[in-house]
C-alpha cells in the first residue's frame, strides 16, 4: 500500500502537459530576444549576443539531432541570427542553417513543430497559416532565410520521395531590389516525419525572358497610375508584378529550358538526408 501510494504521488507531481523540447527552445530564445532587445550596443552585448546564438544552436542540434547535408558544412548553426527585434532579418525560421562558403546555397532544418510556430509568429505578416499553403506563397521564402525579398515565378514539378510526406521546388528571383527579370534561384522543400528540410540555391539555373510575359508586363506599367492611392506607382507595379509572374508559371513548363530547371531542383533534393 505504502508503494502504491508513492507511485500515485509521483504521478501527481509529474506535470500532464510537460513543456515539449521545442517549447524549451522557445522560451530560452525569447528570453534572450527580450533580453538584447532592451540592450544598448556595446563590445560586451555584442559577445553576450554571439554566446546565446551558439548556445541556442546547441539547443537545436540536441533536438534535431546529427544532420547532414550533402556538400555544406556538418555543424549548423542559427538560422536565427538576430535577437535583436529591430534588426533588419529579425524573425528568420527556426532551426539549424547551413551554408556553402560564400553562401551560394543555404540549408534549414527544422522540426514541424517548430515550423508551425514560425508561421504563427508571422501571421501579421500576411504569411498563410497552413504548412502546405505557406509553402506555396513568397513569402514563406521571403522570411525564412536572408534579408531579401523573393518573388516566385513557377512551382517545379519535382517526384516527392516515397519517404516524405511533402516536397515542394519553386523557381524565383530573390533581390532587395527589383525582382522581375530571368529567375535563377530554386528553393526546395521536403517534410520527412516530424523534421522539415529547406534548401536554396542562388544562381542556380539559366532561363530566359517569356515574350508573352513580357508583353503583359508592359501593358500593366502602361496602366495610368491612381491619383487617390498614396501608392499609386506600387500598387501598379505590385500588379504588373502579379500578372507577370502568373502568366510565367503558366508559360514555363513550355520553354525550352524547364525540364533543365526540373532536374536541378531534383537534384537539390538529392542533397537531403531523407531515408
Amino acid at each position: 500500500m505504502r508503494s502504491l501510494a508513492l507511485l500515485c504521488l509521483l504521478v501527481l507531481a509529474t506535470p500532464a502537459d510537460a513543456a515539449s523540447p521545442e517549447q524549451h527552445y522557445l522560451d530560452l530564445r525569447d528570453r534572450y530576444i527580450a533580453k538584447f532587445s532592451k540592450a544598448k550596443e556595446s563590445d560586451e552585448i555584442d559577445k553576450q549576443h554571439d554566446a546565446a546564438l551558439k548556445e541556442l544552436a546547441g539547443a537545436l542540434r540536441s533536438l534535431m539531432g546529427p544532420v547532414t547535408i550533402k556538400g555544406l558544412p556538418t555543424e549548423g548553426k542559427s538560422n536565427v541570427d538576430t535577437l535583436f527585434k529591430n534588426d533588419i532579418g529579425f524573425g528568420h525560421l527556426d532551426g539549424l542553417g547551413f551554408a556553402s562558403e560564400g553562401g551560394k546555397t543555404q540549408a534549414v532544418v527544422t522540426t514541424t513543430a517548430l515550423l508551425k510556430h514560425w508561421l504563427a509568429e508571422h501571421r501579421d505578416d500576411g504569411m498563410p497559416q497552413e504548412i502546405g499553403a505557406a509553402l506555396g506563397s513568397d513569402r514563406f521564402y521571403y522570411y525564412a532565410i536572408q534579408d531579401a525579398a523573393f518573388a516566385k515565378y513557377a512551382e517545379l514539378p519535382i517526384t516527392k520521395p516515397a519517404a516524405t510526406s511533402t516536397a515542394v521546388a519553386v523557381l524565383g528571383v530573390r533581390g532587395n531590389g527589383d525582382l522581375k527579370g530571368p529567375p535563377d534561384e530554386i528553393d526546395v522543400v521536403a517534410i520527412q516525419g516530424e523534421k522539415a528540410f529547406f534548401i536554396a540555391t542562388s544562381d542556380a539555373v539559366k532561363t530566359a525572358p517569356i515574350p508573352t510575359c513580357e508583353k503583359i508586363w508592359k501593358q500593366m506599367m502602361a496602366k495610368p497610375v491612381d491619383k487617390k492611392d498614396p501608392r499609386g506607382d506600387m500598387t501598379r507595379e505590385d500588379n504588373a508584378m502579379a500578372a507577370f509572374t502568373a502568366c510565367f508559371a503558366k508559360e514555363a513548363p513550355s520553354q525550352s529550358w524547364f525540364a533543365a530547371v526540373v532536374k536541378k531542383a531534383q537534384s537539390q533534393l538529392d542533397l537531403l538526408p531523407l531515408r
